[in-house]
């Protein structure tokens, strides 16, 4: 596997990574995944945006452009000859001695990157799954697309202990999000999903969703609502770039809807998939322009 750090390509046996790293001292550090299907990136620009983002809520200056980091993660997909599966980007602070305050701010950060091959999770998406209910005592600036995962690392072991595939935060009484992923009820042909604020992280594939919900005439409500709501719905499902759109069928071992996807949920699923050959031709007439007309 070909890796990226700090402008280079290396072999795995090149990569070389301080003890000394913010990242590794306090998780002090932003990521993005982004997806691949069929060798085409897929809203690779949306990701690179919030990974400038969140590297500016944190104060990192990224060293690249949005531009730049485009090209990197087209040259990593490339170089590895990735066809499905996703790419993922992390920045650090940088390499600095251990202490709590921000080091000199001429410290450069670190940027690496690195593909993995994985299928899209197609039994999953047609037959369900299953989520658990966690108290979410994270920190409040969910917002942030930060390295501090521990909160969702239990969040999601506990789910999986009870034979479950995800996690559903839950804090104050209101349904948050997943532990890697947005949620969306759906009921009496209205979609609810919690708002976009510091609570949870403003996902990718949540966005995208928004936009075919308005594609398919389907009332949207940014709200908070209940477990309580969340199990009443008539379809429930949760959102992230490898999870696509996954039906949940039961939340806390309580039937949602029919306990099957819904009909909604699969039309958006249909909807989302039918992007995918879409996506990939305007790849490769995108690459045969940038390589002029064959000879």
């Amino acid at each position: 596997m070909i890796f990226f750090k700090d402008g280079e390509y290396l072999q795995e046996e090149q990569m070389n990574l301080s003890i000394n790293d913010r990242g590794y001292a306090f998780g002090d550090g932003v990521y993005e995944v982004i997806k691949v299907y069929d060798g085409m990136l897929y809203t690779a620009n949306e990701h690179l945006e919030r990974l400038i983002e969140s590297a500016a809520k944190i104060k990192i200056s990224l060293p690249y452009t949005l531009e730049q980091l485009i090209e990197i993660t087209e040259e990593l997909q490339q170089k590895n000859e990735l066809s499905t599966g996703h790419i993922y980007l992390q920045v650090t602070r940088g390499v600095a001695p251990r202490a709590h305050q921000f080091p000199d701010q001429n410290m450069p950060p670190v940027v690496t990157g690195y593909t993995v091959e994985n299928p899209r999770p197609v039994e999953q998406l047609a037959a369900g799954a299953a989520m658990k209910s966690v108290e979410d005592m994270r920190w409040l600036r969910c917002d942030i697309k930060s390295l501090n995962l521990l909160g969702n690392v239990l969040a999601k072991q506990e789910a999986v202990e009870s034979g479950c595939q995800e996690a559903l935060f839950v804090r104050d009484g209101i349904v948050r999000e997943g532990s890697a992923s947005n949620v969306f009820g759906i009921k009496e042909g209205v979609l609810y999903t919690h708002p976009a604020n510091h609570f949870i992280l403003n996902g990718i594939t949540r966005r995208v969703v928004l936009r075919l919900a308005s594609e398919l005439s389907l009332p949207v409500v940014e709200k908070e609502f209940t477990l309580e709501e969340a199990c009443s719905m008539a379809e429930f499902f949760f959102t992230s770039t490898n999870a696509e759109i996954t039906p949940v069928v039961t939340i806390d071992g309580r039937t949602v809807g029919k306990g099957v996807p819904g009909m909604i949920t699969k039309q958006l699923q249909k909807m989302f998939e039918a992007q995918i050959p879409v996506l990939v031709a305007a790849g490769q007439a995108q690459e045969r322009d940038a390589n002029g007309p064959a000879s």
